[in-house]
């Protein structure tokens, strides 16, 4: 038996080899479990099932937990989501859409009265702003329940006095309107500016013989004039208004004769018949004068006999008129004028 004696060198060689190959052999087991743990983890993210715990390796599961856990990203290295701005539901934005539409549409109305007043306020009491003649062309944006329709210049005229010359127009605004609000969980609301209105006159001009022309008096006008008179606070005001807007009678004239003819309010006839313009007074106890039921009416049918047979067939003064309205008093067309004047310096 043969013993190999070795030196000291030798042997303090072979030990530090010993160390280095325990080194080499962690580092090679590190390596393989490492290349196996991130198979498992790519394996983990690409398949739709999430791998358990439990089919892991015990070792790779502590070595995740509490070795890897430090490479976990944060949040705020994360890039954040694109915030989405609010928009309007489709419905929403159909409905303003709509809405303005119907707001645009216009319907086209001609005047059929002689003279039309256009008023500051949907109601015959209010101020008028301008007159507008037979045969104007009116753009109307909406009427209103009582009748009035709104002008797209501004102020209203009554809608009784008016033809509508484009139908389409106003069957496209209502149908346009309705549409306008269908149900929504988005409301769209739209500022709505109400239009300014002209200025209206403060005293009306001055009137002139033509029978067939624009006073421009209003409610409260006439209601000044009959104060102090029977025929006050007797609704008269509207009548010979209407008279003056459907057949073109100026107001100055038809408040003149009343006056002459019933003696402010005082006859018998305007007393008992409501007659307050002699029609059809003949003499002897005035028994074939006509009777109305109420005094508009006799007003109501002034007009329209000064319309018939007076103003439609060339009698548009007063001088004129005064010459078949009563032959018998010469001086009837400059008490009529002087009244309208007298009237006229009231306000």
């Amino acid at each position: 038996m043969t013993i190999i004696r070795l030196g000291r060198g030798v042997v303090m060689s072979i030990v530090a080899n010993r160390h280095f190959i325990v080194w080499a052999f962690c580092l090679l087991l590190f390596l393989t479990f490492g290349l196996r743990l991130l198979t498992q983890i790519h394996t983990a993210e690409a398949s739709p099932e999430p791998i358990s715990e439990t089919k892991m390796n015990p070792h790779i599961t502590a070595f995740l937990k509490g070795y890897l856990v430090s490479f976990k990203p944060s949040q705020a290295s994360l890039p954040s989501a694109p915030i989405e701005q609010p928009q309007l539901q489709p419905q929403a934005m159909e409905n303003k859409a709509v809405l303005v539409s119907a707001q645009n549409a216009m319907s086209t109305y001609e005047v059929t009265a002689y003279f039309l007043n256009v008023r500051s306020n949907p109601n015959a009491s209010s101020p008028i702003v301008r007159v507008v003649e037979q045969g104007t062309v009116l753009e109307a944006i909406r009427k209103t329940d009582e009748g009035w329709l709104e002008l797209s210049d501004g102020g209203y005229v009554h809608g009784r006095y008016v033809k509508i010359v484009s139908p389409e127009a106003e069957k496209q605004t209502l149908s346009l309107a309705s549409a306008a609000f269908v149900p929504s969980r988005t409301v769209a609301i739209d500022t709505v500016t109400e239009p300014s209105m002209p200025k209206a006159a403060a005293k009306p001009g001055k009137p002139t013989s033509k029978v067939n022309s624009a006073s421009g008096l209003t409610k409260a006008h006439i209601e000044q004039i009959f104060e102090g008179t029977e025929l006050a606070d007797d609704g008269l005001e509207e009548a010979v208004l209407e008279i003056e807007e459907e057949y073109g009678i100026n107001a100055y004239f038809t408040i003149a004769v009343m006056k002459l003819e019933s003696g402010n309010g005082k006859s018998s006839l305007a007393r008992n018949k409501n007659n307050l313009f002699g029609l059809n007074a003949t003499g002897g106890g005035n028994q074939k004068a006509f009777s109305f039921k109420t005094k508009g009416d006799s007003v109501r049918k002034f007009g329209q006999l000064l319309d018939d047979y007076y103003v439609g067939k060339g009698y548009t003064t007063i001088e004129k008129v005064a010459q078949k309205y009563c032959p018998a008093n010469p001086k009837w067309a400059s008490l009529v004028s002087g009244i309208m004047k007298s009237d006229y310096n009231k306000l």
